[in-house]
């Protein structure tokens, strides 16, 4: 089936932070799909509504009735982990928010594509504790997504999505190269015309660091992302601050 009206909805990984820059502008696997899309359709549109920082509730709340405006037949959303690294995460709450845009977009005739979220634990160490968190939200993302007949792009129990190659430094956006496996396993999900498997065969392997070299890593991760999110966390400010959408009305993918 050949979609034509594509609207994502999301963070900042569906805005695409690290495929590009702010100067440049910022590509991301929603645009490597749509760019898929776009392919011989020539009445092809495309919407990104997805702004960094953003909370699961946000998004219903900000983007949820701009998306059913633009009366899409292909939906991808994706949220929860800005949620899910807070001290005060309420999961039944956050999968609420999903199962409510899911059953919205459902209703309109979209089809709908969802992501679970790889594991932290082995992306992040520091953060392993969150663990416990990723596999009961995947869970319930799934079970959710069941209910209303949404698409799940399950990466939790793919080992590349945990390869440090397809994430930048900040250990939370991917790289230009996660962002094309991204796309490739929407893609392949949708059973479009050139998906497969292979967006998740492993890269060739690298030696190991040696574990003061792993040490330093993370204590410069800590040091560079994990304490100036907590203290922006502290003073309430979030990096979406004064954002919008980048793409908020479906054009060609010749527009921006």
């Amino acid at each position: 089936m050949g979609y034509l009206r594509y609207v994502a909805v999301g963070d900042s990984q569906t805005e695409g932070l690290n495929d590009g820059d702010e100067v440049a502008g910022y590509r991301g696997w929603a645009d490597r799909l749509a760019e898929s899309l776009a392919a011989g359709e020539p009445e092809f549109r495309y919407a990104n509504l997805a702004v960094r920082g953003r909370l699961a509730g946000q998004i219903r709340a900000e983007q949820l009735d701009p998306a059913l405006a633009l009366e899409p037949d292909l939906v991808t959303v994706m949220a929860g982990m800005n949620d899910l690294v807070r001290p005060g995460f309420d999961a039944p709450a956050v999968t609420a928010d999903l199962e409510a845009m899911f059953t919205a977009f459902v209703a309109s005739g979209a089809r709908v594509v969802t992501f679970t979220f790889p594991d932290v634990a082995r992306i992040a160490p520091l953060v392993r504790h969150l663990r416990p968190r990723v596999i009961d939200l995947n869970e319930r993302i799934r079970e959710a997504a069941g209910r209303h007949g949404v698409l799940v792009v399950d990466t939790f129990g793919h080992e590349i999505t945990v390869d440090p190659r397809l994430w930048s430094a900040d250990r939370i956006h991917a790289t230009p190269l996660g962002h094309a496996r991204i796309a490739a396993a929407v893609v392949d999900a949708l059973g479009l015309p050139g998906g497969d498997a292979s967006w998740s065969d492993p890269l060739p392997p690298v030696r190991p660091a040696p574990v003061w070299s792993r040490v330093g890593r993370e204590l410069a991760w800590a040091g560079s992302f994990l304490g100036p999110w907590v203290l922006r966390r502290l003073r309430g400010r979030s990096s979406g601050d004064g954002r919008v959408a980048k793409r908020p009305d479906l054009l060609p993918m010749s527009q921006v």
